[in-house]
């Protein structure tokens, strides 16, 4: 074997475990492996629909990520279920809340938390009730247009009783002028 037969086999030694790194280090592999390991715990939220949501995708208290989505499944009732690990020193109250925001108008999805007030804290499968479906661009566009068009129409009918006042008026005026 000579010098450039070896030197490619190191070099490429090395890109098999960068590539690997990279795998672990990604935000859904590097969150499962260190789940075990580091004692996080498991929750649930109830959602009608999660648009966008992915494994993987953050959940986030306060601007601050605390977590992570795991899967997503569906439930008897066509709800989705959507898996939570969640840092162990993030204790959250059995009333916390659970809604799904979008980074920005097109941006990638994520959960955030707001803690409620309740004494007692989620435990590992607990599940969060007191949920908000993702918000679906497309749709909100929809009514967006829809209220645009209500109010155009609204103004073109207060425009055309102007102007009938107006001729109104102006027969007033013209009668008026008759008497005089």
């Amino acid at each position: 074997m000579n010098v450039s037969e070896s030197k490619s086999i190191v070099v490429g030694a090395v890109m098999v475990i960068v590539f690997a790194l990279v795998f672990v280090v990604l935000p859904g592999g590097h969150d499962a492996a260190k789940s075990a390991a580091d004692g996080s715990y498991t929750i649930e939220a109830v959602f009608n629909r999660v648009d966008g949501l992915v494994e993987g995708d953050e959940v986030h208290m306060g601007g601050v990520r605390i977590g992570s989505v795991t899967s997503q499944r569906l439930d008897e009732n066509y709800r989705a279920i959507v898996s939570l690990t969640m840092k162990t020193d993030v204790k959250l109250p059995t009333d916390t809340s659970a809604a799904i925001h979008t980074d920005g108008l097109f941006g990638s999805k994520y959960i955030t938390l707001e803690p409620g007030g309740d004494e007692e804290y989620l435990t590992d499968g607990g599940v969060i009730t007191f949920t908000q479906d993702a918000l679906v661009v497309s749709e909100l566009l929809d009514l967006i247009i829809a209220e645009g068009k209500k109010q155009a129409k609204e103004a073109k009918a207060a425009k055309a009783q102007v102007k009938e006042a107006h001729r109104i008026l102006g027969k007033i005026k013209g009668a008026i002028k008759g008497d005089e």
